[in-house]
C-alpha cells in the first residue's frame, strides 16, 4: 500500500487505514500491544506496566484497540468487578510488528543519536551565520 493511499483526498476526512494505524502506533497503543504481546493484563497491572498513563488515557486507547478488534476486554461477572485484557489474533500481528519497529529503535539509537548532533551543529552554525 502506497503511502498516498492512506490519506483521504479531502483534507479534513481520515481513511479509515490512517485512523487504524494511528491507533495502533499512539504513543499508548504500542505500550499497551508490547505489554499485551508478553501476557493478559487486569487494569490496574496494566497501567503499572505501562507506567506514567493516566487512567482516562488508557481506558481511551483499551477502548479505541477494542473497537479495532485488536485488544480483548474479559468482563468476569465477580464481586469485585474484574476485567482482563489480551491480544486477539489480529492484536498478536500488529504487536508483533510494533515490537520488531520498538526493537529497530533500540537497535539503531546511537546512530539517531549520532545523526541529531550531526543535525543540530549543522543547524547552530547556519544560525550563527545568519546573525
Amino acid at each position: 500500500m502506497a503511502v498516498r493511499s492512506l490519506w483521504n483526498t479531502d483534507a479534513e476526512v481520515m481513511c479509515p487505514h490512517r485512523l487504524v494505524l494511528e491507533h495502533v502506533t499512539s504513543r499508548w497503543g504500542v505500550l499497551v500491544l508490547i505489554a499485551l504481546s508478553e501476557r493478559s493484563y487486569r487494569f490496574s497491572e496494566l497501567r503499572r506496566e505501562i507506567g506514567r498513563v493516566s487512567e482516562k488515557m488508557l481506558t481511551q486507547t483499551l477502548q479505541t484497540l477494542e473497537r479495532d478488534g485488536v485488544v480483548h476486554r474479559d468482563a468476569k461477572p465477580v464481586i469485585p468487578p474484574r476485567v482482563d485484557y489480551s491480544l486477539t489474533d489480529l492484536g498478536r500481528e500488529a504487536a508483533e510488528l510494533v515490537r520488531a519497529l520498538g526493537e529497530w529503535t533500540d537497535r539503531r539509537m546511537d546512530d539517531v543519536l549520532a545523526a541529531r548532533t550531526t543535525y543540530d551543529e549543522a543547524r547552530a552554525k547556519h544560525d550563527e551565520a545568519r546573525s
